[in-house]
C-alpha cells in the first residue's frame, strides 16, 4: 500500500499547479524532487502520467484519469484533515485562497496582517493573480473577486462594500486636449488601458446612462497589465485613466488628478471572499470569516471619523 500511495500528493500537485516548479513551492520541496518523484511513480506504474516540455506540463490521457480518481478521495482526505482540526481548541492549518492583484491592493496589508496576528497557528498560502481560476478544480479554500463575477452556487461574504470607478485626468491633460462631455467622446483621447493578462482583450469602460448600462471601446495610448503603473501616467498628464476611487482619492484631494464623467459612473457591488456551499469550511477559513466581519466594522469607523 504504502509503495501505491507514494508519489501521489506530488502528482496532484503537479496536476493542480500545472508545473514543476509550482508544485514544488506548494509542497516545499524543490522542483527537481518533484520531477524525480513523478519519474518514479510513472516507472512503478509503467505509464508516462504528464508531457513535459520547456515552459509547461500537460496530463496524458492516463494522468487525466488518475487524477479524475485521485480528486475525491483526496478531497475526502482534505476533510477529515478538516474535521480532525476542528476538535482542537484553535485555528490551524494551511488556508489556500485566490485574489486577483486589484482585490489585494483594496484590502491592503491590515487584514492580513490582523488575521495572521490573531491566529499564529494558520499558515496562509495566498496566490495573488489575474488569470482566471476555479477554486475548487485548482484546490483552493476560497477566493477573493468581484461580486457580479461569482457563481450563484458559491456563498460569498462581503469583502470591501460596494466600489466606485472614476475617469481621471491631468489638469494638464485637459488644458491641452478639452474635457470629454460624455463617455463616447472618450474615443477622440489619449486613454491608459488595462487588461488582466496579455492574452485577455483590454477593459471596455463601463458607464451608467438613464438606468442603463453601456460600454465604450477606447483607443489605447497605453495598454498595460499593471493598473497602477496607468495611475502615475495620468498623473505625468500622459493621459486619462480609469480607475477606483479608493486608488485615486489622494491624487484627487492634492489637485495632480481631476474627476470627469462623475455622473456616469455609479457604484457596484466590491470584492467578496466566496467558497463553494457543498465543501465543508474549515475553522481557519471560518476564522477568516468572522476576521473579516470584525475588520470591516473597524475600517468603516475610521473612514467614517
Amino acid at each position: 500500500m504504502t509503495d501505491e500511495l507514494d508519489g501521489m500528493a506530488t502528482f496532484v500537485a503537479v496536476a493542480e499547479a500545472k508545473g514543476f516548479r509550482a508544485a514544488g513551492e506548494r509542497l516545499g520541496v524543490s522542483h527537481s524532487a518533484v520531477s524525480q518523484t513523478l519519474r518514479r511513480l510513472e516507472e512503478r506504474l509503467g505509464v508516462a502520467l504528464v508531457q513535459r516540455s520547456t515552459r509547461s506540463v500537460h496530463l496524458t490521457e492516463a494522468g487525466d484519469r488518475l487524477y479524475a480518481s485521485l480528486r475525491p478521495a483526496l478531497d475526502d482526505v482534505r476533510a477529515a484533515v478538516a474535521a480532525v482540526g476542528e476538535l482542537g481548541d484553535v485555528p490551524r492549518g494551511t488556508l489556500r485562497l485566490h485574489t486577483s492583484t486589484i482585490a489585494e491592493t483594496m484590502i491592503g496589508e491590515s487584514l492580513l496582517t490582523s488575521f495572521l496576528g490573531d491566529h499564529p497557528h494558520v499558515q496562509l498560502d495566498l496566490v495573488v493573480s489575474d488569470a482566471s481560476v476555479d477554486i475548487v478544480a485548482d484546490g483552493y479554500d476560497a477566493g477573493i473577486q468581484l461580486g457580479e463575477v461569482i457563481d450563484k452556487d458559491m456563498i460569498a461574504v462581503p469583502v470591501t462594500g460596494d466600489l466606485r470607478l472614476a475617469v481621471v485626468g491631468a489638469p494638464s491633460y485637459f488644458s491641452r486636449r478639452g474635457v470629454p462631455k460624455h463617455p463616447r467622446e472618450l474615443v477622440e483621447h489619449d486613454c491608459l488601458n488595462w487588461h488582466p493578462t496579455p492574452a485577455t482583450p483590454p477593459y471596455r469602460w463601463e458607464f451608467v446612462e438613464n438606468g442603463r448600462n453601456f460600454a465604450v471601446a477606447v483607443p489605447a495610448r497605453v495598454l498595460s497589465t499593471h493598473s497602477a503603473l496607468n495611475r502615475r501616467l495620468a498623473i505625468a498628464g500622459l493621459g486619462v485613466t480609469m480607475a477606483f476611487e479608493a486608488h485615486v482619492r489622494e491624487a484627487l484631494a492634492s489637485g495632480q488628478l481631476v474627476r470627469i464623467l462623475e455622473k456616469f459612473c455609479e457604484p457596484f457591488a466590491g470584492y467578496y471572499l466566496y467558497y463553494p456551499q457543498r465543501r465543508h469550511a474549515s475553522r481557519a477559513l471560518r476564522a477568516l470569516i468572522d476576521h473579516i466581519r470584525r475588520w470591516r466594522t473597524t475600517t468603516t469607523k475610521k473612514r467614517n471619523k
